[in-house]
């Protein structure tokens, strides 16, 4: 029986209540099911597009413990390449579930009760405990304004011809006012990769602010791209600071001296003095690892390094671009103290003083250990004063003990910067990249790369 022979069979004739209640299913029920439907999806979209931190929160969690997300932070990882003409797809629709990074933080020095007191530019050593504030809960870049957010986004020009599989590319963009880096893991990351990067940025939330290192501003994580957002230092690294300073005329000008030599090493030994209170070793100090600002202000950076050793238990992997720096007890493979990072210090004093030049440059570097033996040091250059030199020489000692600890070490530094000559520093011709490589001791398969 059809449905219009049902209603003539059950209702008089007029009676459209009756009728109603026939075709209440296909008149009512159905209709307001669909529309509930399509309201739900409408408001999720919507949600999904304008506040993704809600939606995050309120999808189910496959726990009842919640772990405190803590992102934000950047690294520079050796093999970081920047790529010409890339853009970033910062209006990308793919949903992105953002996991929680590593909580394997083991060392109390890495507690959550840090409190924070920055020391005055000329802060004595002995007068300084460095000492941080809790950190504060890392800022979650939305989504949605990143287009508003992110202005003149572009790739950072690369100073050199790199080889890389780097699954990072750098940005430089203009948020709130300011010049910023993006770091921006590529789309074809895998989860490690995404892991990784989200773990050291936890690292680095957990580390705490310093004045001599980066200024972590912020994070996108709940959705691809992952992004990582550092204030941006206008004179990039001090290895390419220091060649630049090498030319006649440059723009912005570059001029150093014996005196912004010791300014900077106090600010790399602050930061360093830092690291050593939490019971971190660095690991990698030499120029290539210090961010100078417009200001000359040195910053310490290449901490990628002590994140992989200090949260992954990994040990310092070979790396012949590193041994140039290395203390006599790292190359010979025992483990690496404070007092390594010391002798470290010494040769990017070096550096500093001789305006960028490669140390031990005539030292293959399968033959420096057996040289460091010899009781062999780096060459006194015309540019380098007795007492500068004195304290390279005193960074560089072959027995542990016999080097300066890092309190004796910001004394000599502030006394020597008291009397320190304003002369410019001279060195000459421009660096030729290849052959500094080639004494670096980087090597074919081995790039420099700038952060």
């Amino acid at each position: 029986m059809s449905s219009s022979s049902q209603s003539d069979y059950l209702c008089s004739h007029g009676d459209t209540l009756c009728e109603i209640r026939v075709y209440e299913q296909e008149v009512i029920i159905v209709p307001v099911l669909l529309l509930s439907g399509f309201l739900v999806t409408l408001v999720f979209i919507l949600l999904l597009h304008f506040c993704p931190e809600r939606v995050d929160k309120i999808r189910p969690r496959t726990s009842k413990v919640t772990t405190r997300r803590i992102l934000h932070g950047i690294d520079a990882p050796p093999g970081i390449n920047v790529f010409e003409h890339e853009s970033i797809a910062l209006d990308m629709s793919n949903s992105y579930s953002t996991f929680s990074p590593p909580n394997t933080y083991s060392s109390k020095s890495l507690s959550m009760s840090m409190r924070s007191s920055a020391p005055p530019p000329g802060f004595p050593p002995e007068a300084y405990t460095p000492s941080f504030n809790p950190v504060v809960q890392p800022r979650e870049l939305p989504r949605q304004r990143l287009p508003e957010s992110f202005n003149q986004v572009s790739p950072l020009p690369a100073d050199f011809s790199l080889r890389t599989n780097s699954c990072v590319s750098l940005h430089r963009a203009w948020m709130e006012n300011r010049n910023v880096v993006l770091r921006v893991l590529k789309d074809n990351a895998d989860a490690t990769e995404r892991h990784s990067f989200l773990g050291f940025a936890s690292f680095l939330a957990q580390l705490g602010p310093h004045p001599f290192l980066p200024e972590l501003l912020g994070v996108v994580s709940l959705r691809a791209p992952l992004v990582t957002v550092v204030e941006e230092l206008e004179n990039r690294d001090l290895l390419s600071f220091l060649w630049r300073c090498r030319q006649e005329s440059v723009d912005p000008p570059c001029e150093m001296t014996e005196r912004l030599i010791y300014t900077m090493a106090k600010q790399v030994a602050s930061a360093l003095e830092f690291l050593h209170s939490k019971d971190l070793l660095h690991g990698n100090i030499r120029a290539r690892s210090v961010l100078v600002s417009k200001e000359h202000t040195a910053k310490l950076w290449g901490l990628h390094g002590v994140y992989t050793r200090k949260n992954q238990g990994v040990t310092q992997a070979e790396d012949p671009s590193m041994k140039k720096w290395q203390a006599p007890e790292v190359l010979a493979r025992r483990p690496a103290n404070q007092s390594s990072d010391i002798w470290s210090f010494g040769v990017l004093l070096y550096e500093m003083v001789t305006l960028g030049e490669a140390p031990f440059a005539e030292i293959h570097v399968s033959e420096l250990l057996q040289f460091h033996q010899r009781g062999k040091n780096l060459k006194k250059h015309s540019n380098c004063s007795n007492t500068l030199y004195s304290i390279i020489k005193s960074c560089c000692q072959w027995k542990e003990q016999d080097r300066p600890t890092m309190i004796d070490l910001g004394r000599k530094l502030i006394s020597a910067e008291k009397t320190a000559s304003d002369k410019l520093l001279k060195a000459s011709g421009i660096v030729n990249v290849e052959r500094y490589l080639q004494e670096a001791g980087y090597g074919e398969s081995n790039s420099y790369t700038v952060f």
